[in-house]
């Protein structure tokens, strides 16, 4: 199931952002924080800049994903300046190969063409850059890209 994260799930937010982070970038469990860094992280969570998504299995926070909102002057190829940047797709080791992250996925996907949103772009690992092809997005010099204009 897929929950749409409110300004009360930001201590969940916080500690699957922070979790995370400690496994993408192999760092030890017991790795401190910069405390400025923990809250500008926290800032932006407040600041409705974006989406946040848990992936829910019997009441347990199985995995998160966050699709960040940016506004540009619009173009041609993108009329209503609005584009998202993926980040955050993270499922817990006990609930993976599940089906979990294409499930998020597709929904951002989903919830992004609902609110005119242009353009997806990511920066995938490695682990993830199979999941985002299956999704449809293409591999560019930069980032992965997932094009909405219909």
């Amino acid at each position: 199931m897929i929950h749409i994260c409110t300004k009360e799930d930001i201590e969940s937010c916080m500690m699957l952002r922070l979790e995370m982070l400690k496994e993408v970038n192999n760092l030890p469990a017991a790795y401190e924080y910069d405390p400025v860094f923990v809250e500008k992280v926290y800032q932006h969570f407040l600041s409705n800049q974006q989406i946040t998504i848990f992936s829910m299995i019997e009441g347990d926070i199985a995995g998160c994903a966050t699709l960040c909102l940016l506004s540009m002057m619009p173009t041609f190829d993108h009329p209503t300046g609005k584009r998202g940047h993926l980040m955050n797709v993270y499922i817990r080791k006990k609930y993976r190969k599940r089906g979990l992250g294409k499930e998020m996925v597709d929904f951002l996907i989903y919830w992004a063409k609902e609110n005119k949103l242009t353009e997806i772009s990511l920066d995938a690992t490695e682990a993830g850059k199979n999941l985002y092809l299956r999704c449809g997005f293409r591999e560019s010099k930069e980032c992965m890209i997932l094009n909405l204009r219909t």
